[in-house]
């Protein structure tokens, strides 16, 4: 015991410095976690945490998922929730069918591995582009549609990463009992969070203490996903909705008598701002960890460059036509800012925990995982780097509100 609390306290000083580092050289967080992981895989630094799909799934990404919906506000949500939903629901079937094909027809893949890896992989993460919102004090409707996009297409990913697995483990459905599933597992998944959102909410409001509030919150978080999982419907999708009706209803509802008190308002807030962080950094440290060791050899390389190219490509295929979609109407999104969609969509913890969930009997299973391991470090990394100058180009500043066009 003593040892897991040392490697632990060992990673938390090691992010620590990091983020004062990055803070100094302005470079993104992010990306310095996972050169410091790299680095200490490379001189074979034994950190005693391996990343698996439990710690990632089950322990890290509740509280990511969970901070970011409680600060999404309703109402600006509400105003463009038909683009994000467009983009999260169509996005990912687009994004997805792109890889798959590509990886089919380019690499020979199997045509399971294939279409498992072009859902998996679907899920955006854009913690560094956030981070990099938060650094300059961009605010608005840019970065409402960024969050709220990776947030929902996380769990229509997540959702269809399960079809797909349970498909080509011989579950085969016919496209009506198919799409009951979806609509079951992703509306039960956004009923369980509501219903445990709102449980909490009431416990909550019976208390004044904010340490309580708190404890409550933590509760709901990590209570939703694993009731979620429990009964065999979406987790990603509950942690974001009881999220989502708690930062709304109990922190933004004023005078209301479900919402927490002043205090712990303040307080919920900070706390939940530090679990990101702790979260985060053992996140991308353990990815640095782990891709530094491993071994890439010459028959992988062209599929691994592929796949980036590929991803980025149905990335492109999903922001752009969809964009257009909207371009006549109150929804239109400027072309820089369609530019941001598509450059910030980075890949990270979800992708992850669903490769690692792979069942062992798949067809180049071992492979779907180490080019996911890839293209999670080069989206971090170069369109991570990167995103600074782009986001000069389309002239964002904290005065620039809205980042899309004004619906």
């Amino acid at each position: 015991m003593d040892l897991i609390i040392a490697r632990t306290l060992g990673l938390l000083v090691i992010a620590t410095v990091v983020a004062i580092i990055a803070r100094r050289i302005s470079l993104p967080y992010t990306v310095g976690l996972v050169v410091a992981g790299a680095a200490l895989s490379l001189l074979r630094i034994d950190t005693g945490i391996v990343l698996t799909h439990d710690i990632v799934f089950d322990l890290l990404l509740p509280p990511l998922l969970f901070e970011a919906a409680l600060n999404l506000n309703w109402q600006d949500l509400r105003r463009d929730m038909v683009p994000v939903l467009t983009l999260s629901i169509l996005g990912v079937i687009i994004g997805a069918a792109v890889v798959a094909a590509g990886m089919h027809q380019l690499f020979n893949w199997p045509l399971a591995s294939a279409l498992v890896f072009g859902v998996l992989i679907a899920a955006t993460d854009p913690v560094a582009v956030i981070a990099m919102f938060k650094d300059a004090g961009i605010k608005g409707r840019g970065r409402m549609l960024v969050e709220s996009e990776s947030l929902f297409n996380d769990g229509v990913a997540a959702v269809l990463f399960a079809l797909a697995v349970a498909a080509v483990q011989g579950g085969s459905q016919s496209p009506i009992a198919a799409a009951a599933s979806l609509v079951v597992t992703a509306g039960g998944g956004i009923a369980i969070g509501l219903a445990i959102g709102a449980a909490g909410l009431l416990l909550a409001g019976r208390t004044t203490e904010h340490v309580v509030e708190a404890a409550v919150t933590g509760i709901t978080a990590y209570g939703a996903f694993l009731a979620a999982g429990h009964l065999h419907v979406s987790g990603v999708l509950a942690t974001v909705a009881a999220g989502l009706l708690m930062g709304n209803a109990g922190l933004q509802g004023r005078n209301a008598p479900w919402g927490l008190s002043p205090q712990g308002r303040e307080y919920v807030l900070e706390l939940w701002d530090f679990a990101a962080f702790i979260a985060n950094s053992v996140v991308f440290l353990l990815i640095g960890i782990t891709v530094a060791r491993v071994s890439v050899n010459t028959l992988a390389l062209p599929a691994i460059i592929g796949a980036v190219l590929l991803v980025l490509l149905g990335r492109a295929a999903t922001v752009y036509p969809i964009s257009f979609l909207f371009s006549g109407s109150r929804w239109r999104i400027s072309a820089g800012d369609q530019h941001v969609l598509w450059w910030g969509g980075l890949r990270g913890a979800l992708a992850l925990a669903l490769s690692l969930a792979l069942p062992a009997d798949l067809p180049l299973r071992s492979g779907i995982v180490l080019v996911t391991f890839i293209v999670v470090v080069f989206s971090v990394l170069v369109q991570g780097l990167s995103m600074k100058m782009l986001l000069a180009r389309v002239r964002m500043s904290p005065h620039h509100k809205p980042l899309m066009g004004k619906p």
